[in-house]
Parts: C-alpha cells; sequence; structure tokens
C-alpha cells in the first residue's frame, strides 16, 4: 500500500547547511530551500510557500492549509453566530503563537501536547514579568482552547475546505469543584459585603441572587429591571434577543425571600437599568469586589460561580424534586444528577431499601 502524500513539510539538509521544504508531486520528490538554518524562520518560509499553493477550486488536502487560515475563518464565520464571541478570540489569540506557519496536517496528540507544554510556560513568563505568582495555566483552560482548534478544523472540513479533519487531542476534563457555602459561610460573605463601603449597595444583592436563584454571574450582571416582574412574582434571566445556548437562563418565579431586597433595590434604581449597578452604571464584572468579600470572609477557593454550586446543592439537601431543581436551575438532568444528586435525602435510599 502506497504511503499517504505529506504534503510540504520542513526537512534539514546537513550537507546544505539549512532547512528545505520538500514534497511530492505527480509521483516525483520536490525541494526548495527556504535559505535559512533558523527553524522559526523557515516556518514562516513555509507558511508563504503553502499560501502561494492556495487551491480554491475544491477541498484542500491539510498538508496545504495552514492552521491560522481556518482559525481566521471560523473566527469570522462563527463568531457572529454565538452568545459570546470573545470566548472565540481568546481561544484563538492563545492558539496562534504556537500553530503559526504549521499546517492541519500537523496536529496530532503529539503536537497538542507540545501546545499544552508550550502554553504553561508562556503564562509562567508572563507572570514572572508581571511580578506576579507563576502559576500557568490549568488544563481546563487548555482544554478549552484546544477544544476552539477542534471546532475549528470540524468547521473547515463541513464548509468543505479541507479533505478531512486531523485529530486534535484534548486533555483530561478537570474534576468537577464540589465547593459550595455553608449557610453560615453564606452569612459570612454576606456580612463581609454589607461591611465593604464601596460595594454595598451591589455586592449583596448579586450574592442573593446567586444564592436563591442560582444564575450564573453574566446572568446576574446582565439583568434589567424590565425582565423583573415584581407584582406578578416572576424573574427572567433570559433577555429579549439573547440566543439560546447550552448556557441556559431561565423564567422562573422569585425567590419569597429575595422580593423584599429586590424592591428596596428597585426604589433606588432607574427603571430601564440594571438590577446590579453602581453610581447609576451596570457592574461590568463582579470578581474583585467578590474577591475581596471572601477575603474578609476567610473564604477560600470560593468564586461567584460557588454561588450556583451552592443553590443546587442546598436544593438537595432539602428534598427538591429533581425535575423542579433542573427547570427553576435551567440545569440539565444529567449535570444535576452527575454533580448534586448525592445531596438528596432519598439519594439511592429505594436501592437500599431493597435489601
Amino acid at each position: 500500500m502506497p504511503r499517504r502524500n505529506q504534503g510540504p513539510r520542513l526537512k534539514w539538509l546537513e550537507k546544505r547547511g539549512c532547512f528545505y521544504i520538500v514534497w511530492s508531486e505527480d509521483g516525483r520528490s520536490r525541494e526548495r530551500s527556504t535559505g535559512s538554518r533558523d527553524r522559526a524562520e523557515a516556518e514562516i518560509a513555509l507558511a508563504q510557500f503553502l499560501q502561494a499553493r492556495k487551491r480554491y477550486t475544491g477541498p484542500r488536502d491539510p498538508s496545504e492549509i495552514l492552521i491560522t487560515e481556518i482559525l481566521d475563518a471560523y473566527g469570522a464565520e462563527r463568531g457572529p453566530e454565538v452568545a459570546s464571541p470573545e470566548r472565540i478570540a481568546w481561544a484563538i489569540e492563545a492558539l496562534v503563537p504556537f500553530w503559526t506557519g504549521k499546517a492541519a496536517a500537523a496536529v496530532n496528540r503529539e503536537t497538542c501536547l507540545a501546545y499544552a507544554a508550550h502554553r504553561i510556560a508562556a503564562e509562567r513568563q508572563r507572570s514572572l514579568d508581571a511580578g506576579r505568582d507563576p502559576r500557568g495555566v490549568s488544563d481546563g483552560t487548555i482544554r478549552r482552547e484546544l477544544g476552539v482548534l477542534r471546532a475549528a478544523i470540524n468547521h473547515a472540513h463541513r464548509e468543505g475546505r479541507v479533505t478531512r479533519a486531523p485529530f486534535v487531542a484534548l486533555p483530561e476534563r478537570p474534576q468537577a469543584r464540589d465547593r459550595w457555602l455553608t449557610p453560615a459561610e453564606a452569612e459570612r460573605l454576606l456580612k463581609a459585603a454589607y461591611s465593604m463601603k464601596r460595594a454595598r449597595g451591589h455586592l449583596p444583592l448579586f450574592i442573593r441572587l446567586g444564592l436563591m436563584h442560582g444564575a450564573r454571574k453574566e446572568a446576574i450582571l446582565s439583568l434589567r429591571w424590565a425582565q423583573v416582574d415584581l407584582d406578578a412574582g416572576l424573574i427572567d434571566f433570559n433577555p429579549p434577543g439573547r440566543k439560546r445556548t447550552n448556557k441556559r437562563r431561565s423564567r422562573v418565579p422569585i425567590a419569597r425571600g429575595l422580593i423584599p431586597f429586590l424592591r428596596i433595590a428597585r426604589r433606588r434604581s432607574c427603571i430601564t437599568g440594571h438590577v446590579i449597578q453602581y453610581a447609576g452604571k451596570p457592574v461590568r464584572d463582579i470578581k474583585r469586589a467578590f474577591g475581596e468579600a471572601c477575603r474578609i470572609a476567610a473564604l477560600e477557593d470560593v468564586t461567584p460561580h460557588t454561588l450556583r454550586h451552592t443553590c443546587a446543592t442546598w436544593m438537595m439537601q432539602r428534598g427538591v424534586p429533581h425535575f423542579e431543581a433542573c427547570g427553576f436551575l435551567e440545569m440539565s438532568p444529567e449535570t444535576l444528577q452527575r454533580h448534586y444528586a448525592h445531596h438528596h435525602p432519598d439519594y439511592l435510599r429505594s436501592a437500599a431499601n431493597a435489601f
């Protein structure tokens, strides 16, 4: 069986003392000098060579199309269609430095592992340069970035730009966090938020919305008063015109204990404004204030998303039926079962009683 044509690639020719571009064409081996001994310069020469050989008449072999070209097309075509295009942009920005000059055929398990090592080293160096603790990046971050690379390659394949989609090896999925707040910890966090002069007007309400409704940070910060019907007792975390995504948002009854705090906040706010606001303007990010409240309350490993974990955990601990919890949290039954069901007082009780 003949070997697969690997397409144009770099090869070091010792007798000539530089990198050459080598490829097969019409059954014959061909080569072209890059004129450089430097690997980075040679990869740029290869990229220019591949660009010059573009075929616009149909799908190309992965060896004939650059990864950066695939990423550019994916960002331009998919970005406007997703709810958070900035996530794609951040991933592409992280991917480009390593994959520049490489063809799609270079994507395999070995190069994906090399990307992970490169990404960790680059982030550590950037942290050192900024005078921060050099922790690098997590496997979860690398997994998301390589996930964008895989999505871009699959998109190029579906659109008929490449003949096949090379395999993208992702790191193992990180273990889900099981951090949730006890009622005593939640009380400490609220007291800390009220003690902060600049944040006491909006941070406690943000925390209560997270604890009582389990909404994600972005959903709470983007919530407007037009989505809150205090007379009917309903709140809609999905604003008009927002595309439905996997990060679903719910329209549910307002938690009874939250209504008085919403009424107080409503009297102080503009009717067309955001629920969470500071000095009449929407709060763009709560991370810094929330982190300071956690420090004051002596709480470790707590983020705004911990509030959602806490809400789901408390529901299970108090025996809320699974289908009601899923509807209230806009959470899939699989996610609830996998991460929170073991907190329910009746968890596997029927199975145990069978004996």
